[in-house]
């Protein structure tokens, strides 16, 4: 647990500081110098080359979790590994590339009828070099993290990447660039962070570059079998996370509503930070004990992190509910100002889903795998069957109505399983404890008087929820690793 702790409070030092640097480029930059259609666009590349980048890897990066601890060498070779996973990609995006490019006509003669189509007509030809890199980034930090080295990769996504952003949109404040410089500059600045992480790897020497050993060839069948049921899961779990914007898109034609959408959606991803932090370092060590068969140390990890992120994400989303009019301020343009329930819904599907811990990593690196499949499958059809009634009336907040019964339905699903397969849950008096104590600190934030300076508002609004928030919760003992945390940095305990 020891580096479980560690490398969560980087990964979370990280994430929040990519957030603060996303929050200013999506709420500040971007609404004051780029267009509605031109968010609406950068949400839809994001999605599609999310969704995109999945498909063609079919499943490398979950086989590599699952399998490599199988086939760990000292001699750094691992059987070949490295060599198995470049050329198991290269071939795949390659196939799959040829299959887009076939479709390239079809695509735009779809969307050519729709507001903003104009944008995707131009700058379609991003869409393909954009999913390969985000391919073979993921790729990598996949392979780093089997060697628990996944602070490097949280940096460049999370903060450089982002920081990039930042300039490029500012020189197009200062007429420097226009819209398409912005997303070229991008696209080198995904080139830039594919190489540093790969370099990274290389100089860690934790790898070797070789002949495939006769073992792992044996399991080529099953590695296929693993990797399409798990693209299956993972393309369907992307798709859960981008179909609301893909069918907002198609069913409305307008990307100027994807745009508000993907805004509010970006902004209550803030919620998902605590979980994402410590996912990453969960994940390893989950896969680790699964080929130990260590299931008091899953089980362990399952009520722990279920319990910190449920914690920090609903102080999260208790900060963004009181501080509204704040968001709607900085936001900039008028349009958002009567949406802004759509954000509330979607914060509560996040925070659905981050409480639910780390349950789909537990199926997902066991021999059951399969099940995860069949549920997000399910989850899939389901969102798309309500998106596909409740968006014609009620617009986005049917999207965002969609994503919460899906959060639900996914974590449900995966919670029952892991309870009767493993006799493991995370849920105990903790998690009640912590929605007394966020409904008192909600309540407080809510009713406290306006104060007239938006900044200054935000400010006292912010810390009288935190104060309310916080005493409690470390009094109370909720979680003990925030009580350690809290007592090593403030009280100086060893």
């Amino acid at each position: 647990m020891n580096l479980l702790k560690r490398q969560g409070f980087y990964n979370s030092i990280i994430l929040y500081a990519g957030t603060a640097l996303g929050f200013f480029n999506l709420s500040i930059l971007f609404q004051r110098f780029l267009t509605k259609e031109e968010i609406g666009f950068f949400g839809l590349m994001t999605a599609v080359v999310l969704l995109y980048s999945q498909i063609a890897s079919i499943g490398i990066n979950n086989i590599i979790l699952k399998y490599f601890p199988y086939h760990r060498t000292e001699d750094k070779k691992h059987g070949g590994f490295v060599s198995f996973v470049i050329i198991w990609c290269t071939f795949n995006f390659l196939i799959f590339t040829i299959l887009f490019v076939v479709f390239k006509e079809y695509i735009i003669a779809y969307y050519q009828s729709h507001a903003g189509s104009a944008l995707l007509v131009k700058y379609f030809y991003i869409i393909a070099p954009m999913a390969g890199l985000t391919m073979a980034f993921t790729v990598t930090e996949s392979l780093a993290i089997t060697v628990f080295k996944n602070i490097l990769s949280s940096f460049l996504r999370e903060v450089v990447l982002r920081v990039f952003t930042a300039i490029s949109i500012l020189l197009i404040a200062a007429s420097v660039f226009n819209y398409g410089d912005f997303l070229n500059i991008y696209l080198a600045t995904n080139v830039l962070i594919v190489v540093i992480l790969w370099f990274s790897l290389y100089k860690s020497k934790q790898f070797k570059i070789s002949s495939i050993t006769p073992q792992l060839k044996s399991q080529k069948k099953e590695f296929i079998r693993y990797g399409f049921f798990t693209l299956l899961s993972t393309t369907s779990f992307v798709l859960i996370q981008s179909l609301d914007t893909l069918m907002l898109s198609t069913m409305t034609g307008d990307l100027g509503l994807v745009g508000i959408y993907y805004t509010f959606f970006s902004i209550a991803v803030v919620i998902s930070l605590p979980a994402r932090a410590l996912g990453r370092t969960s994940l390893q060590i989950i896969s680790q004990a699964w080929a130990e068969n260590d299931l008091p140390k899953i089980g362990k990890i399952y009520h722990k992190t279920s319990v910190v992120q449920m914690l920090v994400g609903c102080l999260l989303f208790i900060g963004l509910v009181v501080n509204k009019n704040f968001i709607l301020t900085i936001l900039h343009k008028p349009e958002y100002a009567g949406h802004y329930d759509v954000f509330m819904v979607v914060g509560i599907a996040f925070l659905t889903d981050i409480t639910g811990g780390v349950n789909g990593y537990i199926i997902n690196l066991s021999k059951y795998y399969r099940y995860t499949t069949y549920f997000i499958v399910a989850t899939v059809l389901v969102c798309g069957i309500s998106n596909w009634i409740l968006i014609p009336s009620l617009s986005m907040m049917g999207a965002a109505i969609s994503y919460l019964v899906a959060m639900i339905m996914i974590n449900f699903l995966s919670w029952f399983f892991v309870k009767v397969k493993f006799g493991l849950q995370p849920f105990t008096k903790a998690h009640i404890l912590i929605m007394l104590v966020s409904v008192v600190a909600l309540a407080a934030g809510h009713y406290m008087p306006v104060i007239q300076n938006i900044w200054l508002d935000m400010c006292v609004r912010s810390i009288l929820v935190l104060i309310v928030y916080a005493v409690p919760t470390y009094f109370l003992k909720i979680s003990d690793d925030v009580n350690y945390t809290v007592n090593k940095i403030i009280f100086k305990d060893k």
